[in-house]
């Protein structure tokens, strides 16, 4: 008995919470881990430890470091989305600097999480489809204003998939220099996307777009 009380002593207690709160610690406690470190160097253990969980809990929530990770991806890249969807009203412009502006500020918090989020992009498949389909979304979003059209002439389309990739390799470089102000880099972004627009109506006249 005096054993078996011993041992209990020695076991770290846990508090019981609601599944929704639960899993909100565990998500919130690998989100942080993952916008510091690598994903290969973190492990379930150190998840667990830093949520003050058994690892057995952690499991029972997220059958593996995978799945707790891409849950704190899509949370992410969900969270973005809905940060650029454009405001009633305005040009397509107005709305474009608007949605850039939510997007960079909250970048601007949470730079190290978008940084990692590009690198593990590179190296794991989920994350990849994950960020192409953030890309994807809001290329169709800057599409339906400026054409009022999801499916681009091959041009337009081509032009605005590879401002998005300059926009990413624009942020990433002002996350780790962060010696650009966040609306010279708005704006830097901006005349880019205009210029991308221009060059591709240069390549098609055909293509028609309402700029406001």
């Amino acid at each position: 008995m005096l054993v078996m009380a011993a041992k209990l002593a020695a076991e770290p207690a846990y508090t019981r919470l609601p599944v929704d709160e639960r899993r909100r610690l565990l998500l919130d406690a690998g989100a942080k881990l993952f916008a510091q470190h690598s994903y290969e160097e973190i492990s379930m253990r150190q998840i667990a430890q830093a949520a003050g969980v058994s690892k057995p809990l952690l499991y029972h929530y997220f059958p593996s470091k995978n799945d707790l990770f891409l849950a704190a991806v899509t949370e992410a890249a969900s969270e973005l989305q809905g940060l650029i969807q454009p405001a009633a009203g305005g040009t397509p412009v107005e709305q474009l600097t608007a949605s850039l502006d939510a997007y960079l500020g909250w970048i601007e918090d949470n730079g190290r999480t978008w940084a990692k989020l590009m690198q593990s992009a590179a190296v794991l498949p989920e994350a990849h489809q994950l960020v192409e389909g953030f890309r994807v979304g809001t290329m169709e979003l800057v599409l339906a204003e400026l054409t009022g059209k999801r499916k681009p002439r091959p041009a337009l389309r081509t032009a605005i998939r590879g401002w998005l990739g300059y926009m990413d390799a624009a942020i990433l470089d002002w996350t780790q220099a962060r010696d650009l102000p966040r609306e010279e880099l708005r704006d830097l972004l901006l005349a880019a996307f205009v210029g991308a627009l221009l060059a591709a109506q240069q390549v098609d006249p055909k293509i028609k777009l309402n700029l406001g």
